[in-house]
């Protein structure tokens, strides 16, 4: 072993130590392992920062953005509707929520089509009463699954591809992962169907502060546009098509107010509506039934050409100016330049219109306004703004045009017209300039952290490689695996990268593990490609622990698990995996290769 093969094996292992310590962020973890290779003369200077412009970095954060663009469509809702009143109970929840997850994972990346998804299934879990530690985490598993099955459907699968396209001058193809990963996938949607029972029941979810600001009910004034019609028109139909969580407070006619009006009331063009609901259900609906914030279309002033119109939650602080006032009288729109879209005031429930509603300290108001001007208007209102997150009331949303654009873009990247790169940040730049999502939307959606680990750990784990590092491992690795039949040691390498990606996370197993399977397969004279698919299927299916991938982290609170919890299902998910899958490539993949 050389000095400079011994300072990258030293530079990785510390870093490795670094994420199973887990004192200190994993991005931060990994930028540090790069300061410390640029200092001691591991990574040319020259070559740190090519990580940021790296492929990986530009698919991973592409499909992030088309998964967000999806998500604000509302298509998965629209396209949920029929089957929601078969979902009774969850033994029709678990099996069809799984299943849809794991089928979008195959569409989008995994980590979006489980975001896509954990709405409507915590609606779904709070409307029958079950348990929702029953759901997310088999549809958590099933999204890992089916992102094995693209290309973009998980980082492995675009790290892979990328250390195949540098060591054999072409990288796999959209679908090359599809048999393999299909076939997985119907084996996983199988065994969570009836395996979600070994979860603990009646587990209480932790509350975020999203979540707990969510609680708040809310009430809001839409108008029933000309040549409406919604089902038959009635209260009832409104009511019913929220699932019962949004109540039609009056009915404003004219001149005559008609207060907690029956669900057989038909409902007129020009009506005013009073409706009071929690915020995610109240834009839900009027979005649904096309109905029209009587504020929303008001004009706000701009100071920059470029500004977003913004939506916002603030609190009337105890020495505000509008204690007392309403919003006519203090005329918001004309002085102040915002709009007010809800008001929510604990324990009263507010019949009258918005306009006319005179503020208490402690109301919580919905305010639209442009992006520059809501921090002044706030100020001389003096209203404090809420934790921040994404508000929504109302407004156009693009059903079709982003999955078109993802299709589309899909299509040219199997066909070869584009490159993987190319296309999918084409998409994503299309999805944004057609305002199928808004630019402060698709910043939002990049999951940076994830970004500055894969980012910072290209240019660390290159130092192995440039060393000549793996060859050294790839040597000792074949001569421990020398006798052995070429399925057992592909066995082997999978084990491996199953079992380091609960602590390095999946993307950095695969950049630390993929070159050593590549050279393992060099020195035992066998096709590397099993080798590589072996390695992204490891590393793409962490079901023991919470931390190995976003998706799992994402339903730790709203699931109410506990670490251990994790193993109860996906230990037996893991062996059957590790059983199945490298014969499958072998069968796939043959070692003598096409």
């Amino acid at each position: 072993m050389t000095l400079q093969q011994g300072l990258s094996f030293g530079l990785i292992g510390a870093t490795v130590l670094c994420f199973i310590w887990g004192r200190w962020r994993y991005d931060l973890i990994a930028l540090g392992a790069l300061a410390v290779g640029v200092v001691c003369g591991l990574i040319p200077i020259k070559s740190a920062f090519e990580g940021f412009s790296n492929d990986i970095v530009v698919i991973i954060a592409s499909a992030l953005v088309l998964s967000a663009a999806i998500a604000r469509s509302g298509l998965v809702d629209t396209l949920m509707a029929p089957l929601l009143p078969h979902l009774k109970d969850e033994r029709t929840q678990a099996p069809v929520l799984a299943t849809v997850t794991t089928l979008l994972s195959m569409a989008t990346k995994n980590v979006g089509a489980l975001a896509l998804m954990m709405p409507s299934a915590l609606r779904i879990a709070r409307n029958t009463g079950v348990s929702p530690g029953r759901l997310l985490m088999p549809m958590s598993f099933g999204s890992l699954v089916g992102g094995l099955a693209v290309l973009v459907g998980t980082s492995p699968n675009i790290i892979v591809s990328e250390v195949r396209q540098e060591a054999l001058g072409k990288p796999f193809a959209m679908f090359d992962f599809m048999p393999v990963g299909g076939t997985l996938s119907v084996l996983a949607i199988l065994y969570l169907a009836f395996a979600y029972r070994l979860l603990p029941k009646g587990r209480a979810a932790a509350i975020d502060i999203d979540a707990a600001l969510a609680a708040n009910a809310y009430v809001t004034e839409v108008e029933v546009p000309e040549g409406w019609s919604y089902e038959r028109s009635r209260v009832a139909d409104l009511q019913k098509a929220a699932g019962e969580a949004v109540a039609v407070v009056a009915v404003l006619r004219g001149r005559k107010r008609i207060a907690s009006p029956h669900p057989n009331r038909k409902l007129l063009a020009g009506d005013v509506l009073l409706l009071e609901g929690q915020q995610q259900e109240l834009n839900e609906l009027i979005v649904k039934a096309r109905l029209k914030l009587t504020d929303a279309d008001r004009p706000v002033v701009m100071d920059e050409p470029a500004d977003e119109v913004r939506v916002v939650e603030a609190v009337i602080g105890a020495e505000s100016d509008l204690i007392g006032q309403t919003a006519r009288g203090l005329t918001l729109n004309q002085t102040y330049g915002v709009n007010l879209l809800g008001v929510s005031r604990a324990g009263y429930r507010m019949a009258g219109r918005l306009a006319t509603v005179r503020m208490k300290a402690g109301d919580i108001l919905v305010l639209q306004g442009a992006e520059q001007l809501l921090p002044n208007a706030l100020q001389a209102l003096g209203c404090l703004p809420l934790a921040e997150r994404e508000v929504r009331l109302g407004g156009f949303r693009h059903a079709l045009l982003p999955t078109a654009i993802l299709a589309v873009a899909m299509l040219l990247v199997a066909f070869g017209v584009l490159p993987v790169a190319g296309g999918f940040f084409a998409a994503a730049v299309v999805v944004v300039a057609t305002g199928a999502l808004r630019m402060r939307e698709a910043y939002a959606a990049l999951d940076a952290p994830v970004l500055v680990l894969v980012a910072a750990l290209i240019p660390v784990s290159d130092t192995v490689q440039a060393s000549g590092g793996t060859d050294l491992i790839a040597a000792w690795l074949s001569g421990a695996f020398h006798g052995l039949p070429p399925l057992l040691t592909l066995t082997a390498m999978m084990a491996v990268a199953m079992a380091a990606t609960p602590f390095l996370n999946n993307a950095a197993t695969v950049l630390i593990v993929a070159p050593i399977g590549l050279e393992l397969a060099k020195h035992l004279g066998l096709s590397p490609d099993p080798f590589l698919m072996a390695v992204a299927v490891g590393a793409g299916c962490d079901f023991l622990t919470p931390v190995g991938h976003q998706c799992n982290t994402l339903v730790l609170g709203p699931g109410g698990y506990r670490f251990g919890d994790y193993a109860r299902l996906g230990a037996p998910l893991t062996v059957l995996i590790l059983l199945v899958a490298p014969a499958l490539i072998a069968l796939v993949w043959p070692f003598a290769g096409r």
